[in-house]
């Protein structure tokens, strides 16, 4: 399986693209949204793929982010009748969180929007696929808030650090919140102290 190509870009279109690694040349099949987020040609670039084998060709699909490659084969694997091309035409038309969103509210109108989707084959879709999305949503959720605990943990630990040299709670509190309006998001512990003695 080739799990990502990282070359120079030679060509794109709307459905496809060109790269070059180590002097091949690798035709990959993109969406509209994969293609919208392509450098220049002429750049470097890391593009992630999914492998078909078929008896008549090794089709190669490409995808800029990891949420796409993942609903594009949740689409071709579980889902009876949906093709590689047709989960093209369905990433094309919908952003992954707006597809997973109208998934797992059971929108059969939006998804009946896309062009070449009937009916039968959206409540298919739905029928297929809701519990799934459900489950990558869910974990999705579960990293922010993850990271968002993680992050009020440190704030803590730096004021509670600048407690510990001698400043009042208030003081100490004011300066940490400083520290980190300058820093920005994600600061470490050590930078966060720091930013906070010098404020």
């Amino acid at each position: 399986m080739i799990a990502h190509l990282t070359g120079i870009l030679i060509s794109s279109e709307p459905t496809q693209a060109l790269v070059e690694v180590n002097g091949v040349g690798y035709q990959v099949h993109i969406p509209i949204s994969t293609f919208d987020r392509l450098p220049p040609c002429g750049n470097t670039l890391t593009i992630l793929t999914h492998l078909v084998v078929r008896e008549d060709a090794h089709l190669l699909y490409g995808f800029m982010s990891d949420e796409e490659r993942r609903i594009f084969r949740l689409l071709i694997q579980a889902v009876s009748g949906i093709g590689p091309r047709i989960a093209l035409s369905i990433l094309s038309a919908m952003p992954p969180a707006s597809l997973s969103a109208a998934v797992c509210q059971g929108d059969i109108t939006s998804l009946t929007r896309i062009p070449g989707l009937g009916k039968k084959t959206a409540e298919r879709i739905v029928v297929e696929l809701k519990d799934k999305m459900e489950k990558l949503q869910s974990a999705g959720h579960e990293k922010e808030s993850t990271a968002m605990e993680t992050e009020a943990q440190i704030l803590d630990d730096a004021v509670a650090a600048l407690i510990s040299l001698g400043y009042k709670p208030p003081e100490a509190q004011k300066r940490i919140q400083a520290a980190k309006a300058l820093l920005g998001e994600g600061p470490a512990l050590d930078q966060l102290i720091k930013a906070g003695l010098k404020s």
